[in-house]
């Protein structure tokens, strides 16, 4: 279960937020896309508010795009092919056209558990990531092969 954010919370981190980030949550054609994706898979209740609220905590930088799968699920009961569904077509139809917006929002954080490292040595935290670096140990560096003849190649 998702914790509860007061209006003020919300407002601070609308105000953070990208522009782009920011004209898709009040978007008529957002709200549009999810009553169409619910009415598809025959969700006509209060969830369609839930579900909403779900995909505004997304872009909000609350919960992963990964996340809102198991908390539609978790919304919609028993049924987890309805849920799987509803969570592809948001990703295709609300998420992806601001990918890139969401994965500066998100950096690598989406795809880590909270308190992790990433490559660049910022802590994760929540979803999002600390810009505090730190050096990049050596094991972690690419090492460069030299160049050597291909000896599955014939010349020409």
């Amino acid at each position: 279960m998702l914790k509860k954010y007061t209006q003020e919370e919300l407002w601070k981190l609308y105000n953070k937020l990208p522009e782009e980030l920011r004209s898709v949550i009040f978007a008529e054609d957002t709200a549009n896309s999810i009553r169409e994706i619910c009415i598809r898979n025959d969700i006509t209740d209060e969830r369609i508010g839930k579900i909403a609220e779900y995909v505004g905590y997304v872009l909000l930088g609350l919960l992963t795009p990964e996340e809102i799968e198991q908390e539609i699920e978790e919304e919609l009961g028993e049924n987890k092919k309805q849920a799987k569904k509803v969570a592809q077509e948001i990703n295709r139809f609300i998420f992806f056209p601001v990918k890139n917006s969401l994965e500066t929002l998100y950096g690598t954080a989406s795809q880590k558990s909270e308190g992790q490292k990433n490559k660049e040595g910022a802590s994760v935290i929540g979803n999002r990531k600390e810009t505090t670096k730190r050096p990049i140990e050596k094991a972690e560096e690419k090492t460069k092969i030299p160049p050597r003849p291909d000896s599955y190649r014939e010349e020409i």
